[in-house]
Order: structure tokens, then sequence, then C-alpha cells
């Protein structure tokens, strides 16, 4: 047996200094609505679900798609205790980016202090904050103004020709499963199934 055994790094080292690539030395420059940032890729450090979201924010700062979106919305309080409208908005915003599909979740994202700053929050609000935010308000006003910004998104996409080409792919189901639903199954045929 072997005393000295070769290591094998985790992440192999692929192309290094490549242009547009950050080495271990070299951090990049990244605008918020915090301020700018500098992200360094660092091999020995802990990893978090949240970095890339710091290029996410600098894409909805570049664009204006951020401060429009908040600016439409219309979440209005009359207590002068209310959170800003960015907070719950921003909390919402997190909260689907980090996965989750209840508002339960929120309480997962409460911790992270420095991804809030990014988006000029002054902090993640509670799931509760949240759902009472929309409780008052017309579902129609709401709904408008989700589609306005949905639409804005993929309008400009329309005015060129395209083709969607999708491969999919067919999970047979077993049991009682959420959204499984008949349809074309090459393999069991009659069972339900996910496309």
């Amino acid at each position: 047996m072997e005393d000295n055994p070769t290591e094998i790094p985790a992440h192999p080292q692929g192309e290094v200094g490549r242009r547009g690539e950050c080495n271990a030395d070299q951090s990049k420059a990244v605008d918020t609505f915090g301020g700018k940032v500098f992200v360094r890729w660092d091999a020995d450090a802990a990893v978090t679900a949240f970095g890339p979201v710091t290029y996410f924010i600098e894409f909805l700062k570049t664009n204006g798609l951020w401060q429009q979106w908040v600016k439409d919305c219309p979440l209005s309080y009359s207590s002068p205790n209310a959170p800003p409208k960015e907070d719950i908005l921003g909390t919402v915003l997190l909260s689907v980016l980090a996965g989750h599909k209840r508002y339960a979740h929120v309480t997962t994202i409460r911790s992270d202090s420095v991804t809030p700053g990014l988006l000029g929050m002054e902090r993640v609000r509670s799931a509760d904050a949240v759902r009472r935010a929309f409780l008052k308000g017309e579902a129609e006003d709401y709904a408008g103004w989700l589609h306005q910004h949905l639409d804005s998104t993929y309008e400009e996409l329309l005015s060129e020709p395209w083709i969607l080409d999708i491969d999919g792919t067919v999970k047979t189901l077993y049991g009682d499963q959420e959204k499984a639903v008949r349809g074309y199954n090459p393999t069991k045929h009659g069972r339900p199934s996910h496309v």
C-alpha cells in the first residue's frame, strides 16, 4: 500500500485564465442595489445557494425590471409602522429564487443577512408579514400587475419568427401522485405520467 496517495481535487481546475472567468486570485465586480459587490471564488469556503443571486440582482438593476416591478405593485399600506414595499416583494422574490412553494418556507431565508442588502431591502420579512400584505387589495389589480410585467418580458420575442422544439421525457408514475395525468405513455399504456 502507498504511504503518499495522490490527491485528486474534487473540482478539476479546467481551463484557467480564459477571459471573463474568475480565478482564485481575482474578484469580479457586480453592481447591486446595495452597492458594488466583489465576488471571488474560494474553493475552501463553504458553499451557499444564494451566491449566483448576486448576478441576477445586477441583471434586475441594470435593465430596471426590479424598480418598475416594485413601483407598479398595487400593494399599499396606511400604517406608518408598515414594512417597505421593497421588503415584502424582495422577500417573495428571494423565496421563489430559493425554490419555495409555501409561505412557511420563507423562514429558511430569514437568517440571510447579505442578500437582502443587495436588493436594497432592510431585511427579509416573515411569512406572516408577506401573507398579510396581500390580504387587502383586489385580486384583479394584482393579477393585472403581474400579467403586465410578465408580458413585457417576452413580448419583444413575439415580433420575431421562432420554432419551439420540445423533447419531452415521459416519467411513469404509480399510485396517486400530484399532477399525474393520463396521456401519451409509450411503455405503460393508460398509466398516469408526468411529461
